[in-house]
């Protein structure tokens, strides 16, 4: 009999499980998103979860047609979260004409999801530098071969760039500048919501929200 991959609906359909690792309270919440977000990513990390720092990003083109891609969290402070990628990719060119952005923590195994939507920004040259500066040598040499998101005729030509670079490059001493079309974005949150599942579908869903004046307030949303 021939393999079929087509999914069994009825099978799909029938995938769930039940949330009963706990609830979020009001009371429970830190006074601001970033400390309750610096909470609950240690949390991650101490519960064993993979890559807790990642986070998918989504963006929209100037036409409004979306993208998503999972990136790793790189800075978190009251102003925002920040990331590294390649200003020419599919997201750079995304933010370039519309700077928003929505980010993803899917905590699948605590039951717990945060959701982030804002403005974005580049970060400042002195962080990108720093921040460049501070990743292995490799990582520093593969951000300067890659036209990320670009057609590329095959893998070799990609590796070819590679060793061209490593060559101009060498290790020790390891001197690799951050090229100028590799940095930084910080997105800038008017809207953070923390998601604990609960029993029957009856989730807690508590946001933070930036208000007209600046200040910021809580809320709970319907799950």
């Amino acid at each position: 009999m021939p393999y079929d991959p087509t999914p069994d609906p009825q099978h799909l359909a029938a995938m769930r499980r039940s949330y009963e690792r706990g609830g979020l309270e009001e009371g429970d919440l830190a006074p601001t998103w970033s400390a309750m977000l610096a909470r609950w990513l240690g949390d991650a990390e101490a519960g064993g979860i993979g890559e807790p720092n990642a986070m998918v990003v989504a963006t929209a083109d100037a036409e409004g047609r979306p993208s998503a891609r999972t990136v790793l969290l790189k800075g978190l402070d009251e102003d925002g979260v920040t990331f590294f990628t390649n200003y020419g990719s599919d997201k750079g060119r995304d933010l370039a004409t519309n700077p928003v952005a929505s980010v993803l923590f899917p905590w699948h195994d605590l039951q717990r999801q945060v959701r982030l939507t804002g403005a974005v920004r580049k970060a400042d040259a002195a962080a990108s530098d720093a921040y460049f500066a501070s990743r292995p040598y490799g990582s520093r040499i593969g951000a300067s071969a890659s036209p990320q998101s670009e057609v590329i005729p095959d893998r070799a030509a990609l590796e070819a760039v590679e060793a061209q670079l490593r060559a101009r490059h060498p290790d020790p001493p390891g001197d690799v500048p951050r090229p100028e079309h590799w940095g930084g974005y910080v997105v800038e949150p008017d809207s953070v919501e923390f998601w604990q599942g609960r029993r029957n579908r009856l989730h807690d869903r508590l946001r933070y929200r930036r208000g007209d004046d600046g200040a910021w307030v809580t809320e709970r949303l319907a799950p």
